[in-house]
């Protein structure tokens, strides 16, 4: 059995802890000062920009669109718009088209959430962001998933999204994805 360790502190150096401490006014004027002019982005911006760059690893060039998986600020699952795992791409041998959609791809929402399964990772009350809104059959997915809002960074087809988060009390917001970072 470890025996206790006894840690004396001296007063003055307690003391002189405490002196070390910033006064209010100078918290202040430390916040007002921002020293590299560098604003630091919110959690829903850091988020959707985040879904911005796994976009990039689309493999459908009609549209690039990326989804992050988030609960409790931690990153669970990330998916991109692209062909069936073992298939070629869309960039590659051109798109299967069904009524002007390419219908060769899996997209982005669908493979958050399947890798999320592969994974064994639970989605119960996560959030998702997604660099496009998700269509009817992706929101629906979402929804089953146990995903509870939505952000998306651009409209994309299907309003009847809106609605029937409505009816569900789910939250839905669009936030914009930053251009320039």
């Amino acid at each position: 059995m470890a025996t206790p360790i006894k840690i004396k502190l001296k007063k003055k150096s307690i003391k002189h802890l405490q002196k070390r401490k910033p006064t209010p006014a100078q918290v202040k004027k430390l916040a007002a000062e921002k020293p590299s002019g560098r604003v630091r982005v919110d959690w829903h911006q850091y988020f959707m920009n985040i879904a911005s760059e796994v976009a990039t690893r689309s493999t459908c060039d009609r549209k690039h669109v990326g989804a992050v998986i988030v609960r409790d600020k931690t990153i669970l699952s990330t998916g991109y718009n692209g062909s069936v795992r073992g298939l070629p791409h869309c960039d590659d041998v051109g798109h299967m088209m069904e009524d002007n959609h390419c219908v060769a791809t899996i997209h982005a929402e669908s493979n958050a959430v399947i890798q999320a399964a592969r994974n064994g990772v639970r989605l119960e009350g996560a959030d998702i962001y997604v660099t496009a809104s998700p269509c009817w059959n992706c929101f629906k997915m979402v929804v089953n998933a146990g995903i509870k809002n939505i952000y998306y960074g651009e409209f994309y087809r299907d309003d009847r999204i809106f609605e029937a988060a409505k009816k569900l009390k789910m939250y839905i917001s669009e936030i914009k994805v930053q251009k320039n970072r």
